[in-house]
């Protein structure tokens, strides 16, 4: 073992545990998330300064789009791991696809679940899409943080092998030699840079350019992730695709188009003036 490595700190994966029932930390790192986001999009929607005097929402939309958003991030984020990242076993046994607590969830997969809940609420509503979008991008870098802790602390997704670098870990189910705290990576990259960025742009008045911020968050999420699986050890049953790449640069890659193409599509518009929710749309919420 190398005199570099950390001692890896074994914190009980399950925080709670009654009879049958556990509350686990990577549970936590779901709710704690979609709460954090929940209350900073409320704030978000009802800040009319920063959409140009006219907010396209109410706070009251969010309290209804939240569980969207949350059927979303389960069915897509499993979905997604079924099909990209373990298909042929799934297929052999259809039943575990319904197990959520084995594991097994996808961000792509769940990033494609959430935009479709949105997109769909943003249109019964009578919400501008692209400005729907945007205010989850500021908010989703949270959950992101939270859930990539939780990895750590599941021992989980980490890094690849690493003997020169003093802040490796041994971890307990990941061999002998010490590993890049990959998990660590993402949250710093994906959550709190990302979620500085973003933030900065709400505040700098971008949401007045729909599709912007949510332009940068695909675009820096790409970034982030493409970065990190330099240091994250492949999954056993997929390792490494042609060129070296793994499955989650792969994904991520045309992300980094979509994402630019967002923020020129949006910078060409230029900036929109919204108009308030119809009176009929305020009736049926009241």
């Amino acid at each position: 073992m190398s005199l570099l490595a950390l001692p890896f700190p074994m914190i009980d994966p399950v925080l709670i545990s009654v009879g049958p029932f556990s509350i686990r930390w990577y549970a936590l790192a779901y709710v704690g998330g979609i709460v954090a986001g929940w209350w900073l999009a409320r704030r978000i929607a009802a800040a009319k300064e920063y959409w140009g005097g006219v907010s396209p929402m109410r706070a009251e939309d969010i309290d209804d789009v939240i569980v969207w958003a949350a059927l979303g991030i389960v069915l897509g984020g499993r979905l997604g791991y079924v099909l990209f990242y373990n298909p042929a076993f799934y297929l052999l046994h259809p039943s575990e696809i319904f197990v959520l607590w084995h594991g097994g969830m996808s961000f792509h997969g769940g990033f494609l679940g959430t935009i479709l809940a949105l997109l769909l609420f943003a249109r019964a509503r009578s919400i501008p899409m692209l400005s729907m979008l945007d205010v989850a991008a500021v908010v989703t870098p949270i959950g992101l943080f939270l859930g990539r802790i939780a990895n750590f602390i599941n021992s989980e997704l980490w890094g690849r092998t690493a003997a020169d670098v003093p802040w490796a870990f041994v971890f307990p189910n990941g061999g002998p030699l010490p590993r890049h705290p990959s998990q660590l990576y993402e949250g710093t990259l994906e959550g709190i840079v990302l979620f500085a960025i973003l933030l900065a742009m709400w505040r700098k008045g971008a949401l007045k350019y729909p599709g912007m911020i949510g332009g940068m968050f695909v675009f820096g999420y790409g970034i982030a992730r493409i970065v990190s699986e330099f240091f994250r050890e492949p999954d056993a049953h997929i390792g490494y695709l042609t060129g070296g790449l793994t499955m989650g640069m792969l994904l991520s890659i045309p992300m980094l188009a979509v994402g630019l193409g967002a923020m020129w599509f949006a910078k060409r518009r230029g900036a929109m003036k919204f108009q308030p929710p119809k009176a009929s749309d305020a009736n049926e919420r009241a």
